[in-house]
């Protein structure tokens, strides 16, 4: 056995072989059922699953009901299943029975990967196995070349996720942790990054000079169903903005990286967020759908916000004086995630009596989810009207590339090849938390609002003085 090693939290050993096996920590859970074992089944579709996949769970399981649990698991996805794609999968496929508090869970993990060299560990298990888990790894020498991927939620405030990054580097360098996002699986971080810098008619009005605001809604028309006793303890605030939403924040807000390596586009965002002022509580609205109080495992009295609304500012020369407004909530009328740039309003000029109207601030809108897309506002003449009108330039990504991979399928792939760019790190991590801590220490009241609503209507003045929210892409 070895002993845990005291490690840097810095991003200098950085490890890119591909990974020679794929264990799966909590394979027998719903996460496996309803995301892991259909991206793994496509990337052997696409033919880049090249390794052997060891399951582990407290579970007694047999390898036959592992395989029978990936079929029914791509099949409830909706996915036709292809025989021979299947049996390669399925192949693959290997299982290892322990409780993860028990040593010899991980002498048995150890056994039957025995001879890897470039091991990758996914934890989809609860936040407080992480550092056990890690720990049992690690005795029994399989972590020095390998990788761990850790699913979020990454502390539940800022002080919290120090202490988990600090109980990790025991036993790890922060080169090897993976900290999963599924956002950054969707068009994330790069994607947007390209289409803002590769265009020259968009990077030179990307700043404070041309846009007055931007908006970064993510709706969901569906509540919390049957999940109350996971959602009551986190909240909007915690579940999706420190997270996904800041992560969309960085991307369409960082500056140009000098490179396109992991390290330096994560130094890129980290600056972005470093230049971010604390959130203001007098700017932040919290929401509570009805009904939401008889949700089984949400507490009688509970203050959860279903809903949070926010600005943000970025005390920066490209964004000064510009906010950006956040909001999220479940029952709302759509689902739907997208980046909305609002430009400034063109000056008035008589010519304008003309055309019957002054015009609209242009917008550039970017759809996230459920598929992705960009759109441009704009006026102009229309035939169907008197004089001009706003008019919508819109396409759909899937139309011209095709339906792309799923977020889980591209964040997997990447951590098997040892690509961290879409992974989040703790520098990173600690920033955003530091963003919205003061919103967790000092929270507004909730305020109650009606399923199918866009929430409360006390939402509405945070935007006062730069319009008004603009309705999702699907609704207009």
């Amino acid at each position: 056995m070895t002993t845990a090693v005291e490690t840097q939290p810095t991003e200098q050993a950085q490890v890119h072989e591909p990974a020679d096996v794929f264990v799966v920590f909590g394979i027998t859970g719903d996460l496996a059922k309803v995301m892991t074992f259909h991206s793994l089944y496509r990337l052997e579709e696409r033919g880049l699953l090249d390794c052997p996949i060891v399951g582990v769970a407290v579970d007694d399981w047999t390898v036959d009901q592992l395989r029978e649990r990936a079929r029914e698991s791509i099949e409830g996805t909706g996915q036709s299943i292809d025989e021979k794609v299947f049996e390669r999968f399925a192949e693959r496929l290997s299982y290892v029975e322990g409780d993860f508090g028990d040593d010899a869970t991980y002498e048995r993990v150890a056994q039957a990967i025995d001879g890897a060299k470039h091991p990758v560990f996914y934890l989809e298990i609860p936040p407080f196995l992480f550092g056990r888990v890690v720990k049992g790894l690690a005795e029994v020498g399989v972590t020095k070349n390998g990788r761990v991927v850790v699913e979020k939620p990454f502390g539940h405030d800022r002080a919290s996720a120090g202490e988990l990054a600090d109980e990790l580097h025991q036993y790890l360098d922060e080169s090897q942790l993976y900290r999963i996002d599924h956002y950054l699986g969707k068009m994330g971080l790069e994607e947007i990054i390209y289409l803002r810098l590769s265009n020259s008619m968009l990077e030179p009005v990307w700043n404070r000079n041309y846009i007055e605001s931007v908006q970064i809604t993510m709706a969901e028309d569906f509540g919390v169903e049957d999940r109350g006793h996971f959602y009551d303890p986190v909240g909007a605030l915690r579940d999706v903005v420190v997270n996904h939403l800041l992560q969309v924040v960085a991307a369409s807000a960082m500056e140009a990286p000098a490179g396109g390596d992991p390290t330096t586009i994560k130094d890129g965002q980290v600056a972005l967020f470093r230049a971010i002022a604390d959130a203001d509580p007098a700017h932040y609205v919290r929401g509570q759908y009805d009904g939401y109080l008889d949700i089984d495992g949400v507490a009688a009295d509970s203050k959860t916000e279903t809903y949070a609304a926010l600005r943000l500012d970025i005390d920066n020369w490209r964004w000064s004086g510009v906010p950006f407004f956040i909001r999220t909530g479940k029952r709302l009328p759509a689902t739907q995630t997208e980046l909305r740039l609002i430009f400034k309003h063109p000056p008035r000029l008589g010519f304008h009596t003309l055309l019957g109207r002054a015009p609209e601030a242009n917008q550039l809108v970017i759809k996230l989810d459920p598929s992705t897309g960009v759109r441009l506002v704009l006026d102009a003449h229309r035939a169907d009207k008197r004089g001009a009108d706003t008019i919508t330039l819109d396409m759909e990504f899937a139309e011209e590339g095709g339906e792309g991979p799923t977020p889980y399928e591209v964040l997997l792939h990447a951590a098997m090849v040892g690509n961290s760019t879409r992974f989040t790190r703790q520098d990173g991590v600690e920033e955003a938390w530091r963003i919205m801590q003061p919103l967790l220490d000092n929270p507004p009241p909730v305020d109650a609002y009606s399923p199918g609503s866009w929430g409360p209507d006390s939402a509405k003045a945070l935007v006062a003085g730069h319009g008004h929210w603009q309705q999702p892409w699907i609704q207009q």
